[in-house]
C-alpha cells in the first residue's frame, strides 16, 4: 500500500508543475512599442516603464494555464521592488469581461484590454500564457510561453538576469579588408 501511495503523490506533483518553455528574444526582432492605457485609465509607455524590469504577461479568463499563473504574478506584484513592474494584457475579451474578473478574485496589478488582439499580434503571442521580459533598456530579452511559477526562486533568477543583460552591447563593425 505504500508504494501506490507514494506513487499516487508523485503523479500529483507531476501534474502541479508549470508547464512552460523559457526561450531567448530573436535576436533580429525588435521590441515592439508599447503604448497603451490599462482598465484604470492609467497610461503605459517608454517613459513610464523606463529603467525598469517588466513582466508582460498575454492572458485570457477562458484559458486555464493563464487562471493557474495568474496568482503568481500577483505575488511577484506584491513582492516586487520599485525597479519591477508586472504588467498585464488581457487578449481578444472584452475589457469588463477582464474588469470582472480581477474584481472577482481580488488581483490588483495593471491589466491592458486588447479587445482586438492587436497587441498579441505585434508581440507575436499565439499562444497564452505568453510572458515577455523585457529588461530596464527597453529590450525584450525573453520569452516564456506555458505557465510559470512567478513568485519562486527560478523566476526570481530570470528577473536578475533579465535585469544583468540591460547593459547595451553596440555591434562590433566588421574589420575592412587591407588592400594590397
Amino acid at each position: 500500500m505504500r508504494f501506490f501511495v507514494g506513487l499516487a503523490l508523485s503523479v500529483v506533483t507531476l501534474t502541479a508543475c508549470a508547464q512552460f518553455d523559457k526561450t531567448r528574444w530573436p535576436a533580429n526582432t525588435s521590441t515592439p512599442k508599447l503604448e497603451a492605457a490599462d482598465l484604470q485609465g492609467k497610461h503605459w509607455g517608454a517613459a513610464e516603464l523606463a529603467g525598469k524590469v517588466v513582466v508582460l504577461n498575454f492572458w485570457a479568463t477562458w484559458c486555464a494555464p493563464c487562471k493557474d499563473e495568474l496568482p503568481t504574478l500577483q505575488t511577484l506584484h506584491d513582492i516586487s521592488d520599485s525597479q519591477t513592474v508586472v504588467l498585464t494584457i488581457n487578449v481578444r475579451e472584452p475589457a469588463a469581461r477582464a474588469a470582472r474578473y480581477m474584481q472577482s478574485t481580488g488581483m490588483t496589478f495593471p491589466v491592458i484590454s486588447d479587445a482586438k488582439g492587436e497587441l498579441a499580434k505585434r508581440w507575436g503571442v499565439t499562444v497564452y500564457p505568453t510572458t515577455i521580459l523585457i529588461a530596464t533598456n527597453g529590450q525584450a530579452r525573453w520569452r516564456v510561453v506555458g505557465d510559470a511559477d512567478w513568485s519562486g526562486a527560478q523566476a526570481n533568477a530570470w528577473l536578475s538576469e533579465t535585469r544583468s543583460s540591460s547593459v547595451s552591447v553596440l555591434p562590433v563593425e566588421p574589420a575592412q579588408a587591407l588592400k594590397r
